[in-house]
């Protein structure tokens, strides 16, 4: 069975945390509307840090750094599990992340996360940010 986690008005960092502890011990997550997870600090310097993190490297080796906004999240979840591992990898393979709410996860009931739910003063969203580094979204 998936566990369906809405990521509206969540904080970025700390609903991921919550998945890749849950993905660790072996639960299936899909994460729905991950365009509207939040990201708290000013929006400028965001912005900056990951245009910053997609200059990094070579357009041949990487590493690659994502732009779309589901793609983000993926790979912030992907940052807090040891990926180079069998277990990491295996752990992994168990997110799915979408924009929006697919329709195979209509009328189903979505959990939150209660700790990523405080809104800070200054944000910006997930969807503001991938338009920001050039994603047509």
């Amino acid at each position: 069975m998936v566990t369906i986690i809405d990521a509206d008005g969540a904080i970025l960092g700390r609903m991921c945390t919550s998945v890749a502890k849950r993905l660790l011990s072996k639960e299936n997550i899909a994460v729905v509307n991950s365009e509207k997870a939040i990201i708290s600090g000013k929006k400028s310097v965001i912005k900056n840090h990951y245009k910053q993190k997609r200059e990094v490297g070579t357009y041949r080796k990487g590493p690659f750094f994502p732009r779309m906004p589901d793609r983000l999240v993926k790979r912030t979840v992907r940052g807090m599990i040891p990926y180079q591992t069998p277990h990491g990898r295996e752990a992994f393979k168990k997110l799915k992340c979408y924009m929006g709410i697919p329709k195979e996860f209509e009328g189903k009931k979505f959990e939150k996360i209660g700790d990523a739910e405080k809104l800070p003063v200054e944000y910006i969203t997930v969807e503001e940010l991938s338009r920001a580094l050039g994603a047509k979204v």
